[in-house]
């Protein structure tokens, strides 16, 4: 039996048997478990008034949720990747930073290619993960869904303070400009767009 489980049994016991949970924390605390682990042991139950501990919901790891949102993940990277370059080509198509070639602007045919594709499986995956949600709320605390959301906040996050870094380094070495700027502004947008879309995965319980 894992130590948690174990805590979790021996709290279930003791609030069967009528001790408060002031009594088993002291005794918890006395045997050498962390204050983090006692909290979360004593978390886990609730006193419904029926003399017996009734237990709350927890969060809970599902391999096919593991695959949902992994595959998800690959694709939101992939996607968010794609757009930002066909952005990069707009930018270069109206401010463009040199001549454009003899065959005019760069087309990012692949960048189009894989949004036609991935984008559509991108919006299946996130529709079908929000209506399983709605039909069964529990569904929301799941870990891999806080997981995804923590990677994807953070990601954005990181992008963002290297965009800000770009247009400091721009001011202060004098190199920056409108095009520089455009791109920057195309980065900051895609970042901002995910980290709106999925800041609830880790705020919602």
């Amino acid at each position: 039996m894992k130590p948690a489980e174990e805590l979790a049994r021996f709290v279930q016991q003791g609030l069967q048997s009528g001790h408060a949970p002031q009594e088993l924390r002291a005794a918890l605390s006395d045997a050498g478990w962390s204050a983090r682990e006692i909290d979360e042991a004593l978390a886990g139950w609730a006193d419904g008034g029926l003399r017996l501990p009734v237990p709350r919901p927890r969060p809970y790891v599902s391999a096919r949720e593991a695959m949902i949102y992994g595959l998800m993940f690959v694709t939101l990277l992939t996607l968010t990747w794609h757009l930002v370059q066909i952005g990069f080509a707009l930018v270069d198509l109206w401010l463009p930073l040199e001549p454009h070639g003899p065959y005019g602007p760069y087309l990012p045919l692949w960048s189009i290619a894989t949004m036609l594709v991935m984008g559509p499986l991108f919006l299946w995956l996130y529709q079908s993960t929000e209506r399983s949600e709605a039909r069964n709320p529990a569904q929301r605390r799941s870990l891999i869904r806080k997981w995804f959301g923590a990677l994807a906040l953070s990601l954005s996050v990181l992008v963002l303070l290297g965009a800000a870094i770009t247009v400091v380094y721009g001011a202060l070495s004098a190199e920056i400009n409108l095009a520089i700027l455009a791109r920057t502004g195309v980065v900051v947008i895609v970042a901002l767009l995910v980290l709106v879309s999925f800041r609830g995965f880790v705020t919602e319980e």
